[in-house]
């Protein structure tokens, strides 16, 4: 029998901004505020993130300008992370630097492949203000890396040069959605 509730079980799904928006080009402010609303938000950033089928959601990408982000993601052995972060810190990046696919859900249906470290740690609070410290490897530091560029007004075809970045930023201006 669960003890906790199913996270996003009580969240309302709310739209997604999208590449270009002026929220996911501008960096978050601090959460000072730790009551209510603040769970609020956590609750229908999961939401959204499981109607979309991600694996991280930052608080920008649903309009609001606080340095927030849940994820639900694996790593390279198929572990799986479930969480959040508030006033989150990349503390930590290290290791063999990847390229993989990386995708966004500011971005839906476009991916390319994006330099990251294989090791991040990321440190800030719970909803409730007790710290947190964040260990990833593999794909899921690729997420904390990628989640906490949108905390800072950064998405991952920042990341990109060359005919990487022209080609998922042309794809992104055809995209339906665009």
């Amino acid at each position: 029998m669960r003890n906790k509730s199913i996270p996003g079980s009580a969240g309302r799904v709310r739209p997604l901004r999208k590449l270009g928006d002026a929220t996911l080009h501008t960096a978050c402010e601090p959460v000072t505020d730790f009551g209510p609303s603040l769970a609020r938000l956590v609750e229908d950033l999961f939401a959204t993130m499981y109607r979309a089928n991600g694996v991280g959601l930052a608080a920008n990408q649903i309009g609001v300008p606080l340095r927030v982000f849940v994820y639900d993601c694996p790593d390279d052995e198929d572990v799986r992370h479930l969480g959040h972060i508030v006033n989150p810190r990349l503390t930590l990046t290290d290791g063999v630097t990847v390229r993989g696919a990386e995708g966004c859900l500011s971005l839906p249906g476009l991916e390319a492949g994006t330099e990251r470290f294989d090791h991040a740690v990321v440190e800030g609070v719970t909803v409730d203000g007790a710290p947190v410290r964040i260990d990833g490897t593999g794909f899921f530091a690729r997420c904390l890396q990628h989640e906490c560029d949108h905390l800072e007004g950064l998405v991952y075809p920042d990341r990109l040069t060359g005919w990487r970045k022209a080609k998922v930023l042309r794809a992104a201006r055809r995209a339906s959605w665009s």
